[in-house]
């Protein structure tokens, strides 16, 4: 494929030095690495302000920087409710009402809780799920950062994913987690700093908002107002699948239950940080649709046969404009911000991957009286063979038509029976062992066998089908943990403080002032939300 750009000296020099700090990083961190709780968790010592970045910018990788641009220009606005409505929401309530049940009991992982709270056969599910589709996923970042150097500046699909596997590797395998979240912090200000040029120059030349959108289809600048029938906008779906498929079950399985994002808060130096973590984090989701949605409307406009021809398809949005705005030097900070994108979304994968498998397989199943250190060696191994898998996966990634069908189609497996089995664990005091086994169970079964077996004709778009397969698969799950809890033994009162929200103590911030208490901070964000959502009808 020959390449849309070629980049100078200055850009391979900006993208020289962004690795070199990266693996700097990691042997700098690699000293204050002592324990397995310093490893996995960095220590549980560090403010909220940085856990909020990184829970951020863990999330701000291939999925939201390369595929929301693309389904920016394939749905317009209607993209946007993948953060307005399914994302602020769920990370209010993880803040709010479920950071105090994963703190307080000093879980190390999901799937841990998941063990205190129902049984170790659910766990073991949930650990070996969730591996899975880390695996799966963290591909993804590979593939989409080799997609754009091969777009760019003509580097191998191959060489791509071998230098950013083997940079991810270093510095993961040294640091651990610290070194992933100060990564995290510094590629959060360098992908906005990178990129955000682009839809204010994207803006500028097409005339601002009313000159972009009279190039567009008409109703790509709104999102609720063509969501009375699914036949009156491109997603293909009505508000009803919107709000329970995306905003309700997909939203809440993914920010409240997946360990890849729920890790961040667990490293924060108290509760009130591990709350606050999620809560920060969200007033900077917001504005996120400004990085990535706009720029795809804006490569819509100015590349009107975008998606409509073999050679152009909408994954390639984002980078068409870096090489059609970036002269060389931005063209190597616009790279280095995708790159920093791909790398902190594959990083996160990997130690989430790497605690799960450390802790809820490795020491739960294998070898369970090993010393601290033992289970940090392993975990370091453990990353060797993450990236390896990913390395993979990539390829795997590669044979699907867009990241983002692929990403929402894991989490309807995965991550909506999960949000059944946490929602009715935490707020259900009769939700028993078994219970919670066999539904998690059914849900994810229910998963794989729609997608299966019902025609893909069925739905009108790979996201209608995605939205309501997470909605029946959380109905399946909560239907089968209710039966089964009615008719097996539960635990008792006892054995369920601190895990079920009705024997558990409620923090108290009446001490504190209103800009450090979760609550109100919520109810801000949530203000803001709902403004949002009006401005944009």
């Amino acid at each position: 494929m020959h390449a849309l750009f070629h980049a100078n000296a200055v850009d391979y020099i900006i993208i020289l030095v962004y690795f070199a700090f990266v693996l700097g990083v990691g042997f700098v961190l690699r000293n204050r690495v002592r324990t397995g709780e310093d490893f996995f968790l960095s220590g549980r010592s560090i403010p909220a302000w940085i856990t909020g970045l990184a829970f951020l910018s863990a999330n701000l990788g291939a999925l939201e920087i390369l595929g929301m641009t693309a389904s920016g220009a394939e749905y317009g606005m209607l993209t946007t409710h993948f953060y307005w409505i399914g994302a602020i929401p769920a990370m209010l309530f993880l803040g709010l009402y479920m950071m105090p049940f994963y703190y307080v009991s000093k879980v190390r992982s999901v799937p841990e809780f998941l063990k205190l709270r129902y049984n170790e056969a659910t766990r073991a599910l949930n650990a070996i799920a969730f591996a899975v589709m880390t695996v799966l996923t963290s591909g993804i970042s590979l593939y989409s950062m080799a997609l754009i150097f091969q777009i760019l500046i003509g580097w191998s699909f191959d060489t791509s994913i071998l230098v950013s596997a083997l940079v991810v590797l270093i510095y993961v395998a040294l640091g651990g987690l610290t070194s992933s979240i100060f990564n995290e912090v510094v590629q959060f200000f360098l992908i906005w700093a990178g990129l955000l040029p682009i839809p204010l120059i994207g803006l500028h030349s097409l005339g601002g908002w009313q000159g972009m959108m009279s190039r567009l289809p008409a109703g790509f600048g709104h999102l609720w107002a063509n969501l009375g029938s699914p036949s009156h906008n491109p997603m293909g779906i009505g508000w009803l699948g919107v709000v329970l498929g995306l905003g309700f079950v997909l939203s809440f399985g993914y920010w409240t239950t997946d360990f890849l994002v729920v890790q961040r808060t667990l490293a924060a130096k108290d509760l009130r940080a591990a709350q606050l973590t999620p809560i920060y984090a969200a007033f900077f989701k917001m504005i996120v649709p400004i990085l990535v949605i706009i720029p795809g409307l804006i490569a819509l406009a100015i590349f009107p046969k975008i998606g409509h021809s073999p050679n152009m398809s909408y994954n390639l949005a984002l980078p068409l404009l870096i090489a059609k705005y970036y002269p060389p030097g931005m063209l190597g900070l616009g790279l280095t911000a995708m790159l920093a994108s791909f790398m902190s979304g594959m990083a996160g994968n990997v130690t989430a991957f790497t605690t799960v498998w450390t802790y809820d397989i490795y020491q739960a199943y294998i070898k369970k009286d090993a010393s601290d250190k033992h289970y940090v060696n392993m975990g370091r191994w453990a990353v060797v063979v993450g990236v390896i898998i990913s390395i993979g996966t990539a390829y795997f990634a590669a044979g699907f038509p867009s990241v983002m069908d692929y990403m929402q189609t894991l989490f309807s497996f995965f991550n909506a029976p999960l949000f059944a089995t946490f929602l009715l664990g935490m707020f259900w005091k009769k939700a028993t062992p078994w219970g919670g086994f066999w539904g998690l169970l059914a849900g994810i079964v229910g998963a794989f066998a729609m997608y299966f077996f019902l025609p893909a004709h069925m739905f009108s778009s790979p996201d209608a089908g995605n939205f309501w397969r997470a909605w029946w698969a959380w109905v399946i799950t909560v239907v089968v943990t209710v039966l089964v809890s009615l008719v097996t033994k539960g635990k008792r009162p006892e054995e369920l403080e601190g895990l079920v929200y009705g024997l558990s103590k409620r923090p108290d911030y009446s001490g504190y002032p209103w800009y450090k208490r979760p609550g109100y901070l919520a109810a801000i964000v949530f203000v803001i939300l709902v403004g949002l959502n009006i401005a944009f009808w």
